[in-house]
């Protein structure tokens, strides 16, 4: 039986929050799970990365996408935040498909590596890496493609209150973002949960055509977020946080 989050802030504002990820779990049919590499590269190289990236593994995702392998991937560049400075990710609708995809398509790119004698060049600019893998709970991201600029909000959350969270996200949130998509002010958004990885427990993350537009639409996300007063308690929950500012280069669809 489904329990209720039913605090006294989310009382004073009249709801009542279903709690537990059935309460807002998308259709199986529309599952959406992503692996996501984050590459700590040399600085003064990797512009060569992104060469070689395009040489040798760009054609292998569009085919995987074209076959029905993976959903979807994206080539991400640093323009603004912390220590990672290229990211690459793809789609499934299971983590299984995910890890089935990454046996298949690496076995595919070390053979075209090795092949064009390219096999070590990436791996001594890009040398060190962090794998997550997140699942989508809300947003259009996965089924539409993103802009040329995403801002991505990385947060360490207290998990015996995530589901509180994801249901603020989902109920009260997410229509937000949904108007600045249908606005036009966002290309796409996600909110996701942590199922593999390192210490941050949500990813939220959205796209615009680029970065002017990108922080417009930011500052009319913070500004929902400080007039509601259940903005206080989601970033309660998930306060520590790192940001970042992407560059989408590359993706499909």
């Amino acid at each position: 039986m489904k329990k209720s989050i039913c605090g006294a802030i989310l009382l004073q504002a009249g709801l009542c929050l279903l709690s537990g990820s059935a309460a807002f779990a998308q259709d199986k049919a529309a599952e959406r799970y992503t692996y996501v590499t984050y590459s700590i590269c040399d600085l003064t190289k990797q512009e060569r990365a992104d060469e070689l990236f395009a040489q040798i593994q760009k054609p292998i995702y569009d085919a995987a996408v074209a076959d029905g392998t993976i959903m979807s991937w994206g080539w991400l560049a640093h323009h603004t935040g912390g220590n990672w400075r290229r990211a690459l990710y793809y789609g499934s609708t299971s983590v299984q498909g995910l890890l089935d995809a990454q046996q298949k398509i690496g076995d595919l790119v070390d053979a075209k590596a090795k092949k064009e004698k390219l096999s070590d060049e990436f791996g001594k600019i890009c040398n060190s890496h962090d794998d997550y893998i997140w699942h989508t709970i809300a947003g259009n991201i996965g089924t539409v493609a993103r802009g040329g600029a995403a801002f991505s909000v990385y947060s360490v959350c207290d998990q015996t209150r995530e589901e509180q969270a994801d249901a603020l996200m989902t109920q009260v949130f997410a229509p937000v973002y949904d108007k600045l998509v249908a606005d036009g002010k966002l290309m796409s958004w996600g909110y996701n949960e942590h199922i593999v990885g390192g210490d941050y427990r949500r990813l939220f993350t959205y796209s615009a055509k680029d970065t002017k537009s990108l922080m417009e639409a930011r500052t009319e996300i913070i500004k929902s977020l400080d007039d509601n007063p259940l903005g206080d308690t989601l970033t309660d929950i998930c306060g520590p946080h790192a940001d970042y500012i992407w560059e989408i280069t590359s993706q499909n669809p």
